[in-house]
């Protein structure tokens, strides 16, 4: 084990690192886009779309157009045969898979170099939690993150699985001793079998540090603290301290993760299968500080040009506070000026920290409204501040009526508890979305759509629906918005 002195050594020192890194943000940013282009400028996707020479910025946004998943279909099939210098010149040890709306299953090129990278910013976070605690022990901590399968299957001759699988095959030997769960439980599926197995596994283990998406975390403690009878995971875990967290808004699920697990430290993640691109560096400030040295490039687009089909690319010292943008990248793995599909907003420019604001292939606009993620998940999050409430999921939809007046947004809310007043709480849910969003403002004043209606989920709702889809549990994620009505559907036939 790594001792108590040596991870304090290594704290101060990654402490330090890290201030500096927030002052030399911009120049990472363009010593990390020189390594790219030296790296991938003789690659075939690079040589397929310019002929040009790209020697800094200003070369690179004329040649190098923005690319989707689409762009990259062909070249991955070659990639998976073996064929050299594809994207980069580095081949890749993995594909780290995603879902896409469009493309099925996207295999996005994971490197070692962009391993390490996603390793380093996890030991970071780590590190910097440690000095920030003077808690130096974490290396002998139990350490509980709920993931994917480690297993990896092949596409031709490169192996790929879901990015938290990946992780959880390469944990430091160091730490291999306390992380949970084992590889063979981890590998049990259907995913109520994994769950069952977690809960027994570590119900009775020194567990300190709880990691993964906010709706199976809660579905790991409610099967905990039914197996063991306590009130909290904290009657169970004695010296948990932390839970680290990301892949959506942990806002709205704040207030039920407290109920079961008590009140511990939380930090909030920015990890990806195309890289790790921010973390919660302190713990009494929220937002997370972009990842500027860790093998990514970043541009972006602002999400009012890209819904009118303006691509205005800026790199990060052209960016404005409180601008929602859609998040280009640029990676050593092999991505060039990468539309990911996320949007993220600045809450500050020194250091540069993001906040996560949806992705852009979530919204609603079926009446004009343009309605995104960030704004719905403010708008329930203010009502349960102020009329109480527990949120286990929800997800919201266009309702289209005959008459275009009747016409809603249909709020599907599974709620672990429910508001005393609900009427109040959906009328000022209303408000939150009208003052937040001028286009929805607009439609409410003129009558074009009525006000919004919450149809209540019973429990399970949510977990049944990603079951009938085959994507319960793991890393997988409910949207919590929509154009259409697939999700409401099946809720309302099954669930309401």
């Amino acid at each position: 084990m790594v001792s108590s002195f040596i991870l304090k050594l290594l704290a101060k020192k990654t402490h330090k690192s890290s201030v500096l890194n927030q002052k030399r943000a911009i120049e990472n940013q363009d010593k990390t886009l020189k390594n790219i282009i030296k790296k991938g400028r003789k690659s075939l996707y690079v040589r397929r779309v310019t002929r040009n020479s790209i020697v800094g910025y200003s070369d690179f946004v004329k040649n190098i157009p923005i690319s989707g998943y689409e762009n990259y279909k062909d070249l991955i099939v070659r990639i998976s045969n073996g064929e050299k210098n594809v994207l980069t010149s580095e081949s890749p040890m993995y594909f780290a898979i995603t879902s896409g709306t469009t493309s099925g299953t996207k295999y996005i090129p994971l490197t070692k170099t962009m391993w390490d990278f996603q390793s380093q910013a996890i030991k970071e976070l780590l590190l910097l939690y440690a000095f920030q605690t003077n808690n130096y022990n974490f290396s002998n901590a139990g350490m509980m993150f709920i993931q994917g399968t480690p297993e990896v299957k092949y596409y031709n001759k490169i192996p790929f699985g879901k990015l938290s699988g990946i992780s959880a095959r390469h944990i430091p030997f160091y730490l291999k001793k306390n992380r949970f769960p084992s590889m063979k439980t981890n590998s049990i599926t259907p995913w109520e079998n994994k769950i069952e197995n977690i809960v027994q596994e570590t119900w009775n283990q020194d567990m300190q540090i709880l990691g993964g998406i906010p709706p199976w975390v809660i579905t790991y403690l409610e099967a905990l603290l039914n197996y063991t009878n306590k009130k909290t995971a904290k009657d169970v875990f004695k010296n948990l301290k932390l839970y680290i967290h990301g892949g959506t808004s942990f806002e709205v699920y704040k207030k039920l993760f407290f109920k079961l697990c008590g009140n511990i430290d939380t930090l909030e993640v920015y990890p990806a299968s195309e890289g790790f691109f921010g973390y919660q560096n302190l713990l009494d400030s929220s937002g997370l500080l972009l990842l500027t040295s860790h093998g990514v490039f970043y541009e972006f687009i602002s999400l009012v040009d890209f819904k009118n089909g303006l691509m205005n690319r800026v790199p990060l010292e052209g960016v404005q506070l409180n601008v929602d943008y859609v998040m280009i990248v640029t990676t050593v793995a092999g991505l060039w000026a990468y539309n990911v599909g996320d949007t993220v907003s600045f809450i500050s420019l020194s250091p540069y920290k993001i906040k996560f604001s949806g992705r852009a292939s979530q919204y609603c606009s079926a009446f004009g409204e343009h309605v995104i993620e960030k704004e719905v998940q403010e708008a329930l999050t203010m009502a349960l501040i102020k009329f109480g409430g527990r949120v286990s999921e929800f997800s919201v939809c266009p309702k289209i009526c005959n008459n275009p007046g009747n016409s809603h947004h249909e709020w599907f809310i599974e709620f672990n508890k429910v508001p005393n007043n609900l009427p109040a709480f959906s009328s000022y849910l209303n408000q939150m979305m009208i003052n937040q969003n001028i286009y929805y403002k607009d439609l409410i004043i003129s009558g074009v759509i009525s006000n919004l209606k919450i149809q209540l989920v019973k429990n399970g709702g949510f977990n049944g629906y990603m079951k009938s889809i085959g994507k319960f549990g793991g890393q997988n994620k409910c949207p919590h918005l929509s154009n259409g009505r697939k999700i409401a559907e099946f809720l309302l036939k099954n669930y309401v």
